[in-house]
């Protein structure tokens, strides 16, 4: 079977992002039998990268696009994107760090419109920056889907075998409480259940989290359960996909972190991130459901406090670069 193409987007120079870039494409030969790897990026940023971890900068190639990439687990090859910033300072905020980072994104969705890469796995980036830059994106997921041009999409942890689902993410608690509609409910069970079908349990459990306490205790803390998530979950089911809820948040995010569901649609960001992170740490990955090509991240930021230092992490990385290559054959199944 052909490997899959994957573009892997260097995220703030700044930040951890060339360190675990180089620790994964270089400390781990394992991913090369799986996809073929290029960073889309900034050369002497990744460079200096294999310097602080102890490999050889050396070891960093620049190619002209991934059909030249070489069949060669110990080198790294970066198309360089933009201007170089080699030379840019570690752990400090930049607009010119952050205007890479978001032309690293664009490139690598000018490369999956055109068919040459399946999929996108991107280092972290950091926000102030990016907006500082003249961008003003919420984060990743939004970029992407303006890019793609698309405008039913989620944002999805992952660990193990669970789909961690999102209503809404990058926005206020009182605009996220707004932003639960009807139609956005429909949608993230829609995409869930294109996930599953995907992932070859189309029948799978899925779970919606209520939104107020005790999933408002009918109605006694909120009416939201009653007159948006209730009539959705009815809808799901109608559609044929094996919906539940709406559940309390307490009782299903535990029950989800301990393997008792598979799919899981959570109300707002923290609702689903806090039970996640603080089982899954860094061992787990954010996946963007919706857009033409498989897109996965590391779930962790740009750790400025320690970047440089050749300390960090590379573990979710490397998890971002196995999920993508796992789902990125069967990704139709998903955009269908």
């Amino acid at each position: 079977m052909t490997l899959p193409r994957l573009g892997i987007t260097l995220g703030d120079a700044a930040g951890v992002g060339p360190e675990i870039v180089a620790r994964s494409l270089l400390g781990h030969p394992d991913l090369r039998p799986r996809a073929h790897l290029v960073v889309l990026g900034d050369a002497g940023a990744v460079r200096r990268g294999c310097q602080v971890t102890g490999y050889d900068p050396g070891s960093v190639i620049v190619v002209n696009a991934p059909e030249d990439v070489p069949d060669d687990p110990s080198l790294i090859p970066v198309i360089q994107v933009g201007d170089p910033l080699g030379d840019i300072e570690w752990g400090h905020e930049s607009p010119v760090a952050g205007d890479g980072t978001y032309r690293y994104v664009v490139a690598a969705c000018d490369l999956a419109k055109e068919d040459r890469i399946d999929g996108i796995v991107t280092a972290p980036l950091n926000k102030a920056a990016m907006h500082a830059a003249g961008h003003d994106f919420p984060g990743h997921t939004e970029l992407l889907a303006h890019e793609f041009g698309v405008s039913s999409f989620a944002m999805v942890l992952s660990a193990g075998s669970l789909y961690l689902f999102h209503l809404t993410t990058h926005m206020s608690l009182r605009d996220a409480i707004d932003a639960i509609t009807p139609a956005r409910v429909d949608e993230v069970f829609h995409l869930a259940g294109a996930v599953a079908k995907a992932s070859g349990d189309p029948y799978a459990r899925i779970g919606l989290a209520g939104l107020n306490p005790h999933a408002g205790e009918n109605g006694l803390f909120g009416r939201e359960e009653i007159d948006i998530l209730a009539p959705a979950v009815e809808r799901a089911r109608t559609a044929g996909l094996n919906a539940y809820g709406p559940l309390p948040a307490d009782a299903l995010l535990p029950q989800a972190m301990r393997g008792e569901w598979p799919f899981v649609i959570a109300c707002y960001h923290d609702q689903g991130h806090a039970p996640f992170k603080a089982v899954f740490g860094n061992n787990g990955v954010n996946i963007t459901v919706g857009l033409p090509v498989v897109r996965v991240s590391v779930d962790h930021g740009t750790a400025f406090d320690i970047a440089g230092q050749g300390i960090a992490n590379e573990e979710s990385l490397v998890l971002a670069i196995n999920r993508a290559a796992d789902l990125a054959p069967g990704w139709s199944h998903v955009t269908a």
